[in-house]
């Protein structure tokens, strides 16, 4: 999306798809199937929360090499009741402090196992969405893992929109690569080196994390077999409102890093994005085709979104970044 949060200078290859690695066909070598814990933290997600269990259990992996740890981040809707209903087919860890990173950062403290996925509540995976996220990190230099994040819903126009936003190949072929956190694959190892998640943040945490990866060393790709399905926001007001949010928290993201953004300079004005916004106006009143007209709307609903929370955390963070 637009004026997104800078990235490195590090561009990878996508990783092959796991259906054709070494291993996946008769004759070859044997896939590589490392126990993993897949962590999933969830808050009030008793609409979408069954879904997302369903998908896990069903997944193309050895089920002795796989645990499946929900993190319950303080719900108060019918969360509880559904988890108590999957029994022992997965194991439910609490975190009493709100907040994604909070209710990730127990996750990784309770894994049972070395290898660490993350997917989100309102997800749902394809069946080998676990084994092409693992796969690239056979690898001891690759640091995290991103997959392709599809829309459950992509009939529709403003749901198909939101995988624009969630791209992680553009995310991690940035100047500063990031990896969206709802389909991740990680070592325990790194995270701990690390420190977890950042928790003063509450958005771009996967940003600031996947930053802090990069700087250590480790490559991040991705991996376009490890697919998933997600609720994308279906409201034009939803689009702002996750704009919003972005823009909001990136301030803090920016100041947190601002050494390595000064050494690319950087400019915390961008024309660039303003320009953008006029055009994606111009394309939302004057764009012949109505397909057009719908994209360029949730352009500038998500856009002005991030600049109107960029100002707001300007000022929360005492940091100008417009």
């Amino acid at each position: 999306m637009n004026d997104r949060c800078p990235t490195s200078d590090q561009v990878l290859e996508p990783v092959p798809d796991a259906s054709s690695a070494p291993g996946a066909g008769a004759g070859g070598a044997m896939p590589f199937l490392p126990a993993v814990t897949v962590v999933v933290p969830v808050y009030n997600g008793a609409l979408t929360l069954g879904a997302c269990l369903d998908s896990l259990l069903s997944l193309d992996y050895p089920p002795e090499k796989l645990e499946i740890l929900v993190v319950d981040n303080a719900s108060i809707d019918g969360t509880a009741q559904i988890l108590k209903d999957y029994g022992p087919a997965l194991r439910v860890t609490h975190e009493p402090k709100r907040g994604r990173p909070a209710a990730c950062n127990r996750g990784i403290r309770e894994a049972a196992w070395e290898i660490i996925a993350m997917t989100d509540a309102d997800c749902v995976l394809d069946p080998r969405w676990l084994l092409s996220l693992v796969a690239p990190l056979q690898a001891e230099d690759v640091g995290l893992v991103g997959g392709k994040i599809l829309s459950i819903h992509p009939d529709r126009p403003i749901e198909l929109f939101g995988e624009q936003i969630h791209d992680n190949a553009a995310a991690i072929a940035q100047r500063f690569p990031s990896v969206i956190g709802m389909s991740w694959a990680c070592r325990r190892s790194i995270l701990n080196e690390l420190h977890g998640f950042d928790e003063q943040f509450l958005r771009v945490q996967d940003s600031d994390l996947s930053f802090r990866i990069a700087e250590a060393g480790y490559r991040l790709v991705y991996a376009p077999g490890a697919i998933l399905y997600h609720h994308n926001e279906e409201t034009l007001w939803g689009l702002y409102q996750e704009g919003y949010k972005h823009g909001h928290w990136s301030v803090l993201w920016c100041r947190k890093h601002a050494a390595a953004l000064r050494q690319v300079r950087r400019r915390r004005f961008s024309i660039a994005s303003y320009q953008s916004l006029g055009r994606s106006v111009l394309t939302a009143c004057c764009a012949r085709q109505q397909s057009e007209r719908v994209q360029a709307r949730c352009s500038l609903c998500f856009n002005v979104g991030k600049k109107l929370g960029k100002l707001t955390g300007s000022a929360r963070f005492r940091y100008l970044e417009l």
